[in-house]
C-alpha cells in the first residue's frame, strides 16, 4: 500500500457548490487542484476552521476526486463546533485544507463488495468509480438515506437500514445473506462494530478484506500517536503493537489490524 503522504500539501481552496443531503449531512464541492490531481479513492483531507482557538483540524474523507476540473468533493456529518462552521460555507468563501492524506484503497480486479456504513458510505463512492470489476454496493443506515441513488451509476445497490424503513432490516451483513451475494474482496468503510462483523465475515468466509477506520485524528500526518490502533506487527515508529490511522492507514488488511 503506497502512502501518499509525503505529497501532502496545505492551501487555501475555494467553496465551488454546497447542499444538504439530509438534516445533518452536506456535501461540497472544492476547488483544489494540487489534491485533486494527486488525490486516490480512501484518501482523506483534513479541514482547518477560521476560529484561532481551535487549532487541530478535522479529516473529512474523499467522496469524489474531479481531476479534470481540480475539483474535490467531501460529505459530512455536522456534529460539532467545527463541522457547523463548514456547512455555513458558501460558494466563493475559502476553504484551508491540507491533503490528500492517508493510503487510500488497493483497486483489485477481482468481483467485489464496497460496504459503507453511515458517514463511512462517502469515500466509497470515487471507489466505485474508479474500481473496474464487477461490484456490488451495500450500504447500511440507521434510517435516512443519502448518495444511495448516485451509487447505481456503478452497480447493483443493496441497502440495509436498522429501523426497516429501506431495503433489508438489519445490517450491513443481513443485507448481504437476504440477497445471496457473494464476492471475493470486500472494500469497507464505517462505524467500529460494523468493521469487526465483517473481519469475522471475511475470515469464515476466506474472502481477502480491507478496512478502511473511521477514528478520531489530530495532526493528520502521524507525530501525535492520537489515533493508534492494535496490529499484529510492531510499529516502527512507536516500537509497540500498533498502527497509526492517518500515516499507516486509513486503510489496512483486515488481518493487520485488531478491532
Amino acid at each position: 500500500m503506497e502512502n501518499n503522504n509525503t505529497e501532502k500539501t496545505k492551501l487555501t481552496a475555494k467553496v465551488v457548490s454546497q447542499e444538504a443531503l439530509s438534516a445533518d449531512i452536506c456535501s461540497m464541492w472544492i476547488q483544489a487542484e494540487e489534491i485533486a490531481k494527486a488525490a486516490k479513492p480512501g484518501q482523506f483531507i483534513s479541514v482547518y476552521t477560521k476560529d484561532a482557538g481551535k487549532l487541530l483540524p478535522r479529516p473529512i474523507s474523499l467522496c469524489e476526486v474531479d481531476k479534470e476540473q481540480g475539483r474535490l468533493r467531501i460529505v459530512y456529518r455536522v456534529v460539532g463546533a467545527g463541522t457547523k462552521e463548514f456547512s455555513g460555507y458558501q460558494a466563493g468563501d475559502d476553504i484551508i485544507i491540507m491533503g490528500p492524506l492517508g493510503n487510500g484503497f488497493t483497486l483489485k480486479d477481482k468481483k467485489a463488495f464496497l460496504i459503507g456504513g453511515g458517514i463511512g458510505i462517502p469515500p466509497m463512492l470515487e471507489l466505485a468509480k474508479q474500481l473496474d470489476c464487477e461490484k456490488q454496493m451495500v450500504l447500511g443506515y440507521r434510517d435516512v438515506l443519502f448518495l444511495n441513488e448516485e451509487f447505481e451509476a456503478y452497480g447493483k445497490v443493496y441497502v440495509a437500514t436498522e429501523d426497516g424503513s429501506a431495503g433489508t432490516k438489519g445490517n450491513v451483513i443481513d443485507a448481504i445473506k437476504a440477497n445471496g451475494l457473494d464476492a471475493e474482496v470486500i472494500y469497507a468503510c464505517g462505524p467500529t462494530p460494523m468493521l469487526r462483523a465483517l473481519k469475522a465475515y471475511a475470515e469464515e468466509n476466506g474472502i481477502e478484506c480491507w478496512l478502511s477506520l473511521e477514528e478520531k485524528m489530530a495532526c493528520g500526518i502521524g507525530a501525535c500517536l492520537a489515533c493508534v490502533c492494535k496490529s499484529k506487527d510492531v510499529d516502527h515508529h512507536s516500537h509497540v503493537h500498533n498502527k497509526r490511522i492517518c500515516k499507516d492507514g486509513p486503510v489496512f488488511l483486515a488481518q493487520e489490524v485488531e478491532l
